[in-house]
């Protein structure tokens, strides 16, 4: 069952532009969003490619399956963490009666420093760029291969940039690639049950269909390093991993201000609900795709499944085109977030000449780094953990202490708060570490 967006409900993309905090223009209560339609947009907003690494993430710690229960601990503790970050940011706004993220930082923490947060999202959406064409390089390589052309990521990934995704990253007018989005959640819903499919039909043991048609790099691999692997710092990979999935938190104040009906147990409600079904979403893939290939399990889950699986092919072909026509939206928050912080003037031929150099940045570092866990690793332990934990308990601090008539509860929550936030800034800390020592 489908459900459909109200015209006025127009949540942008990840880390768009609002990272340079433009004016929002208020929506009618009348005109507003549903609880329920706002929790589909929310879990499509949350669940990306950025799932399909998280059987890697394991992967860094141990290679045996008993190591699945304590990953899936981790994950619904993480998720439930950045749920309460998100909600965070909704009572923030809430309480400061700001309708941005920028705007209720300038109320709550102050505006000399509205620029902290503008310069996090905007190196977050350069790093989603980044991922986006790590993967589709990849992807496309599996896909000729699948159609019997053998081709190398380098040519691949040149030759799409410039025929596609350029033309596409200098339209004027995006609006009419907003839809191709649910083909993204569409996508990754199919490749859980296709991946839940050939684990349950071993397809990809030694004497299974596909056992034998993967890069020896590729097939299962296991060992007896389990659920002790967890106690490890090499398990703060995967919660740097984690703080780049969840990443949905600069559109909270879209979230919270487009309700319908606009109280914060309505906007707890939809916080609750998605986060939790990402959670299952997220523990599910990465459970299966690690105990199906073990500490073999690529950066990219699906380069571990047969290029002549044709139910892997599905699922390649549907992250593809979901990738390709959201690169445009994420890159546009990338580039005008440029533009702004350095204060670019926005004529035509200044974005032009930005965009272009800003995709061949990415389009060059994406050819030189070989692991896509490598880039969601790092940003989400450094950028990602600020935007989430950081960030959002400071601007609670700020709002609190401004709120005049802050109840005693509230007030004894900031320590709560600013407790998730020491804890981002540990996890974040020790994942960045792990991630630039796997290099």
């Amino acid at each position: 069952m489908s459900i459909s967006t109200p015209r006025n409900f127009k949540v942008k993309p990840l880390f768009m532009a609002a990272a340079v905090a433009e004016e929002e223009e208020e929506v009618p209560e009348s005109e507003g969003a549903t609880v329920t339609e706002l929790i589909f947009n929310l879990v499509k907003g949350i669940v990306g490619a950025g799932v399909l690494s998280l059987p890697a993430g394991i992967a860094a710690w141990a290679n045996a399956p008993s190591a699945v229960l304590p990953a899936v601990a981790l994950i619904a503790g993480i998720g439930a963490l950045s749920g309460y970050g998100f909600a965070l940011i909704g009572r923030c706004c809430a309480y400061t009666n700001t309708k941005s993220y920028r705007d209720a930082w300038s109320a709550s923490v102050g505006e000399s420093t509205s620029w902290i947060p503008a310069v996090a999202v905007t190196l977050k959406t350069i790093a989603a760029i980044l991922a986006y064409s790590m993967i589709l390089g990849d992807t496309f390589v599996s896909l000729l291969s699948t159609a019997g052309i053998t081709a190398s990521k380098t040519p691949v990934l040149i030759g799409l940039t410039t025929a596609v995704l350029l033309p596409l990253c200098l339209l004027k007018n995006l609006a009419a690639l907003a839809p191709f989005s649910l083909i993204g959640s569409l996508g990754m819903m199919y490749t859980a049950v296709a991946m839940v499919i050939r684990y349950l039909g071993k397809a990809y043991t030694k004497t299974g269909i596909f056992g034998t048609d993967c890069a020896p790099a590729f097939r299962p691999a296991f060992g007896s390093v389990g659920a002790e692997g967890l106690l490890t710092p090499s398990a703060a990979i995967l919660v740097g991993m984690l703080s780049t999935a969840y990443m949905a938190h600069f559109n909270a104040p879209k979230f919270y201000n487009e309700l319908k009906e606009k109280t914060l147990p309505n906007y707890y409600k939809v916080v609750t609900t998605s986060f939790g079904a990402a959670i299952s979403i997220f523990s599910l893939i990465a459970g299966v795709g690690f105990l199906t290939f073990g500490s073999a399990s690529s950066g990219l889950i699906l380069n571990n499944y047969s290029t002549k699986d044709s139910l892997m092919s599905l699922s390649r072909i549907a992250v593809a085109v979901s990738l390709v026509f959201s690169y445009p939206l994420a890159f546009v928050g990338a580039r005008d977030g440029v533009s702004d912080l350095l204060k670019l003037k926005r004529t035509p031929k200044t974005q032009n000449v930005l965009t272009l150099a800003l995709l061949s940045a990415v389009t060059f570092a994406a050819l030189n780094i070989a692991d896509v866990s490598f880039v969601l690793a790092l940003a989400g332990a450094t950028l990602g953990n600020s935007l989430i934990y950081i960030f959002p308990a400071l601007m609670f601090r700020g709002a609190i202490k401004k709120k005049a008539d802050a109840t005693a509860g509230q007030k004894r929550e900031v320590k709560l708060a600013l407790g998730t936030a020491g804890i981002g800034l540990a996890m974040g800390a020790l994942g960045a570490k792990m991630a630039l020592g796997s290099l």
